[in-house]
């Protein structure tokens, strides 16, 4: 089965297609675009599809990335993975990016408990934390650092995502520390998508809403008849 892999969940504007078959990637093809993903997106998807010498009828499964991460970047990249997937009849699937960090993490150290955890602002973290396993034991959830931080400790885990390097300051000791970024590499995506198989169909993670508020200056008074 190819899978092909989508992520908007931060600055990258990322699709692959993986041979879940033969466990290799077959091409794909990387924006960096901080924003504008709705306006790029299928460009990309068809980069990677010539890449992989395929198009959409080779496909068995579309695997995006639900978050957490830019409030609307996962919008773009969730609606038009389930719309190709409709379209297609084919299965989509979520993978969120704290599990796919977390997956790399623990390539890097195998065996260890990891605790995935992005900056959110507002001095808040987004964590979830996996066993040796990799299967999921806390969150995806809102917390603080110094809870992260605990959380870390307790259980003696390594550390990723763009908040690793503040979880392991705010103690002082030693932390195993995997990538700290915001997202994982798109074959993590299409991986982990192609072992889970068809489940239920992917919506965007949003541990909290959106930063944007409505300007004042827009907002219109009410006449009077």
């Amino acid at each position: 089965m190819k899978v092909l892999a989508i992520d908007c969940a931060a600055s990258l504007c990322a699709a692959c297609v993986y041979d879940a078959a033969a466990g290799r990637e077959l091409g794909r093809a990387v924006l960096d675009l901080g924003k504008g993903h709705a306006e790029h997106l299928m460009a990309v998807i068809a980069e990677a599809l010539n890449a992989a010498a395929t198009d959409y009828p080779g496909l068995g499964a579309i695997a995006v990335s639900v978050g957490p991460g830019s409030f609307t970047g996962l919008r773009v990249g969730v609606s038009t993975a389930r719309g190709l997937a409709l379209a297609l009849k084919i299965p989509a699937i979520g993978v969120t990016t704290l599990e796919a960090l977390a997956a790399e993490a623990a390539t890097a150290f195998p065996g260890r408990v990891v605790l995935a955890a992005l900056d959110a602002g507002r001095e808040e973290i987004h964590a979830a934390l996996y066993d040796k396993a990799l299967v999921l034991t806390y969150g995806p959830a809102v917390t603080t650092l110094p809870e992260a931080t605990a959380l870390a400790m307790d259980n003696s885990a390594v550390l990723a995502g763009t908040a690793a390097a503040q979880v392991a300051g705010l103690d002082g000791r030693g932390f195993d520390i995997g990538p700290q970024t915001a997202t994982a590499d798109i074959l993590t995506y299409a991986r982990l998508a192609a072992a889970k198989g068809e489940g239920e169909r992917p919506k965007p993670l949003y541990l909290r809403g959106a930063d944007a508020k409505p300007q004042a200056g827009f907002i219109l008074s009410r006449q009077q008849n």
